[in-house]
C-alpha cells in the first residue's frame, strides 16, 4: 500500500478523528487489555476449581457407545448424583467418555480452555448455553452466581472501558499524563462535533456550488442581453433612418427592433 493510497483512505475528516483517537489511545488500550486479561484469568481459575471434569458425562444407551438424544436436540452433560440432569429416556445411563459441548471445546479442564470459555461468555455470544450445560452437569443452585457476575463485570463494564478510553483520548487534554476522563454521556462529544463539522462542510460546499452556478448563469444572461442590444443597435443604424416616404417593410423592421430592445 503506497503513500497515495493511505492518504486517500485517511482523507475523510471523520476517519481522521477515529485513527487519531486510536493512535493516541494505544497505551491506555494496552492497560485495559491487561485488565481484561487479568479478569479473564481470575474467572478461568475459579471455573477450573469449580467445574473441572464436570462436562464430560452424557447419556448413552445401555451397553453401547451411542449417545442418547431426543430428536433435533444436541447432547448435553448429565450427572449420576447430585442435582444435575438425569437421563430420563428408557434404557439410558449417564457415564463419562464424552468429549464435551462444542466438540470438546467448551469446558474448564485446563487453564487454556477455561480462559477460552470465559472469553466466550464475556462476549455474550452463547454464554447462556454454557450456563445451561453447567447446570445440567452440577445443578442450578449456585452456578448462576458465577456467570451473572462474569457478565456484569466482563461484558457490561470491562469491555466498555475500551469505548471510554477512545472517547477520553480525544476530549481529555491530560491524556499523556495518564489521567482519563470517562464520559458520562451516552455519546462521545468529539465524534458528534466532528460529524456536525463534516455535515456543515458538505452543506457549505453545496451552497457554494449553487452560488457559482447562479453567477455563471447571470453572466451568461448578461452576455446574451448585451449581444442582443448590440445587434439591435446595428439593425437600428441600418433601418431607422427612413424618409417619410419609406417603405412598409422598413417600418416593420424598425418596429421589430424596438420591440426586441424593450423586451430585453
Amino acid at each position: 500500500m503506497n503513500h497515495q493510497t493511505i492518504t486517500t483512505i485517511l482523507t475523510p475528516p471523520g476517519l481522521q478523528v477515529v485513527m487519531s483517537s486510536i493512535l493516541k489511545s494505544m497505551l491506555p488500550l494496552f492497560h485495559i487489555s491487561l485488565l481484561v486479561f487479568f479478569m479473564v484469568t481470575i474467572y478461568a481459575i475459579i471455573g477450573l476449581e469449580l467445574f473441572k471434569c464436570k462436562m464430560h458425562k452424557t447419556c448413552y444407551y445401555a451397553g453401547t457407545e451411542i449417545i442418547a438424544t431426543v430428536e433435533n436436540e444436541k447432547a448435553s452433560p448429565c450427572a449420576e448424583a447430585g442435582n444435575g440432569r438425569r437421563c430420563s429416556m428408557n434404557g439410558t445411563l449417564c457415564k463419562p467418555g464424552w468429549p464435551g459441548p462444542n466438540n470438546g471445546i467448551t469446558h474448564f479442564d485446563n487453564l487454556g480452555f477455561s480462559m477460552l470459555t470465559v472469553y466466550q461468555c464475556i462476549t455474550t455470544q452463547g454464554w447462556t448455553d454454557v450456563l445451561y450445560w453447567v447446570n445440567d452437569a452440577i445443578g442450578m443452585e449456585w452456578p448462576w452466581l458465577y456467570f451473572v457476575t462474569l457478565i456484569l463485570l466482563g461484558s457490561f463494564f470491562i469491555l466498555n472501558l475500551v469505548l471510554g478510553v477512545l472517547c477520553g483520548s480525544v476530549s481529555n487534554p491530560d491524556h499523556s499524563k495518564g489521567t482519563f476522563i470517562f464520559l458520562k454521556k451516552k455519546k462521545c462529544t468529539e465524534f458528534t462535533k466532528e460529524r456536525e463539522k463534516s455535515s456543515r462542510s458538505g452543506e457549505y460546499q453545496k451552497l457554494r456550488e449553487r452560488q457559482q452556478l447562479d453567477e455563471d448563469l447571470k453572466g451568461y444572461m448578461e452576455w446574451i442581453t448585451q449581444a442582443e442590444v448590440m445587434d439591435n443597435d446595428q439593425d437600428r443604424q441600418g433601418l431607422l433612418p427612413l424618409q417619410e416616404g419609406g417603405s412598409d417593410t422598413e417600418s416593420l423592421y424598425e418596429l421589430e427592433g424596438l420591440n426586441r430592445l424593450m423586451y430585453y
